[in-house]
C-alpha cells in the first residue's frame, strides 16, 4: 500500500495531456508510459537486493552509504529533505487543495494545502499503525476507482470506433504549442528532433512513477523486512504500472486525440468521466484525485521522516530529528519536514520543484543501483535474502536507459536539470558544516 500509495498521486489524472501535446501521437504517448514501466520495475527488482541486505531506517540513504561513502549518502538524504520529499510534498498538497475548491471555491488554496500537511504530520505522529490505517483505506479507495474508469473506459471503446481512430497514424509525432495569444502551432518530429521530444516528454510518466522507494524507509518498521520489502517493490510497481497503461488505453478509448490535448487545465481524468457521467463527473473526479493525493502524501510523510532520522544517527541532520517521541515515531523529524513542506507549498514554485526533484531522482537512483555491482565486488559473501532479478543483465540496462534519459534532459531541459544538479551540489558546504559540528 505504501508503494502503490505513494506513486498513484494527481500525475496519472493531469500529465497524458502534456504528453499528447508534446508528441502529437498516442502510439509515443503509451510507449513512453510502457517504457516508464519497465524503468520503475527493473529498478524494483534491483532495490529488492539491497533492501534484503539491509532492513534498517532509510533505505536508499543507508545504501548508498555501504556502497560508495558518507558523503554520498548525504547528498542523497540532503537532496531528498530540499526537494525531493517535501517538493512533492507541497505540490500533491497543492493538487489535494485544488480539488478541494471543486467543493468548496471560496478556501484558501494554499491554507488547505498546509492545513493537509499539518494533519498528516500529526496523524503520523501518534504512530505507525494511524499511518497504516490510513495508507490501506485511501490506496485501496482510489486503486478501486482507477479500476473501474478503466473498466467503463475499456468498455465504452466496444460501443465507438474512437480508441481505433486515436490508433491511426500511430507513429507520426508531432509538437503541439499553444501560444499566449491562443494560436496553435504543429511542428512534425523526426530524428533527433523526436529522440529529444521523447526524452523531455518522459518526466510526466517519470514523475507520476516515482516515490516507489518510499518503502525502503520505513525497512525498521516492517515485518520480516528482508523478504516483505522485495515483494512490497515488486508488487506494487507492477500493480502501478497495469494501471497507469490501462488507464492511458481508457482515456484513448473515450477521448479523440484532440480533446486529450486540449483538456481543461490538462484535467485529462475529468474530461474522460465525463464521456463515462456526464456533468457530475467534475465533482466524482474532484473527489476521486483529493482521495489519491491525500493517501499519497501519508506514504511520503510517514516515509520521508524515517529517513531524516537514519542521517541524525549519523550525527549528518539536527539530532533531534533522532528522537523517538512516546510512540515510538520521529516526531521532531516529522515536524521538520511538514514545516519545510509547508514553506515550499508558499513559494508557487512547486511546479518548478517537480522537474528538479525528479532529475535529481534519476540521478541517485543510477548511483543506488550502481552500488550493487560495487557491493558484489567488494562483499561477495555478504548475506542476500533475495538477489536482482536478472543480474546483471537488468541492471545494466536500467543504468543504460536512466543515464541515455538524464543526459536527454541535460540537453533538452537544461534549465530543469541543470537547476536539479544544483540542488544536489548545494549539499556539499552543508554535509561539511555538519560534519565539522559532529567533530567537535
Amino acid at each position: 500500500m505504501i508503494v502503490a500509495g505513494s506513486m498513484i498521486g494527481s500525475g496519472i489524472f493531469i500529465v497524458t495531456s502534456r504528453m499528447s501535446r508534446d508528441l502529437g501521437s498516442s502510439g509515443y504517448v503509451l510507449l513512453l508510459w510502457m517504457l516508464t514501466g519497465f524503468i520503475t520495475v527493473t529498478a524494483a527488482l534491483s532495490y529488492g537486493e539491497l533492501a534484503g541486505m539491509m532492513p534498517k531506517a532509510g533505505g536508499q540513504y543507508v545504501y548508498i552509504q555501504r556502497a560508495y561513502n558518507s558523503f554520498i549518502s548525504f547528498l542523497y538524504g540532503w537532496t531528498v529533505f530540499a526537494v525531493i520529499q517535501t517538493g512533492v510534498i507541497a505540490a500533491v498538497a497543492v493538487a489535494f487543495a485544488k480539488y478541494t475548491a471543486v467543493f468548496f471555491p471560496d478556501l484558501n488554496t494554499g491554507a488547505v494545502a498546509i492545513s493537509s500537511i499539518l494533519f498528516l504530520t500529526w496523524s503520523n505522529s501518534r504512530g505507525v499503525r494511524n499511518g497504516k490505517w490510513v495508507q490501506l483505506i485511501f490506496t485501496s479507495a482510489k486503486l478501486l476507482a482507477l479500476f473501474a474508469i478503466i473498466l467503463l473506459g475499456i468498455r465504452y471503446a466496444f460501443r465507438t470506433n474512437v480508441l481505433e481512430e486515436n490508433f491511426q497514424n500511430l507513429w507520426q509525432a508531432s509538437n503541439t504549442v499553444v501560444e499566449p495569444n491562443g494560436s496553435v502551432s504543429v511542428q512534425q518530429l523526426t530524428g533527433w528532433a523526436l529522440i529529444g521530444a521523447l526524452g523531455a516528454s518522459i518526466i510526466n510518466p517519470l514523475f507520476s512513477s516515482d516515490a516507489w522507494n518510499n518503502v525502503t524507509f520505513i525497512a525498521a518498521e516492517i515485518h520480516d523486512p528482508k523478504k516483505n520489502i522485495p515483494r512490497s517493490l515488486f508488487l506494487g510497481t507492477v500493480i502501478v504500472t497495469l494501471v497507469y497503461v490501462l488507464a492511458n488505453l481508457a482515456y484513448l478509448s473515450l477521448l479523440p486525440f484532440h480533446d486529450i490535448q486540449f483538456a481543461d487545465n490538462d484535467r485529462v481524468g475529468t474530461a474522460a468521466a465525463h464521456v463515462l457521467f456526464g456533468q457530475p463527473a467534475t465533482y466524482l473526479m474532484a473527489a476521486l484525485i483529493m482521495v489519491s493525493t491525500f493517501g499519497c502524501n501519508n506514504g511520503l510523510i510517514l516515509s520521508g521522516a524515517r529517513l531524516y532520522y537514519a542521517m541524525s544517527k549519523d550525527g549528518l541532520f539536527f539530532k533531534k530529528a533522532g528522537d523517538l517521541n512516546s510512540k515510538a515515531v520521529p516526531g521532531f523529524a516529522l515536524a521538520l519536514q511538514g514545516a519545510w513542506a509547508s514553506i515550499l507549498c508558499l513559494s508557487g514554485k512547486y511546479g518548478d520543484l517537480l522537474e528538479y526533484a525528479t532529475f535529481a531522482s534519476l540521478l541517485f537512483y543510477i548511483v543506488t543501483i550502481g552500488g550493487i555491482f560495487i557491493l558484489r565486488k567488494r562483499e561477495p559473501d555478504a548475506e542476500r535474502p533475495y538477489k536482482a532479478w536478472g543480474y546483471p543483465v537488468i541492471p545494466v540496462m536500467y543504468l543504460f536507459v536512466t543515464s541515455l534519459i538524464c543526459i536527454d534532459l541535460l540537453i533538452y531541459k537544461p534549465y530543469s536539470a541543470g537547476l536539479g544538479l544544483l540542488i544536489v551540489l548545494t549539499g556539499i558546504p552543508v554535509y561539511f558544516i555538519a560534519a565539522s559540528a559532529e567533530n567537535k
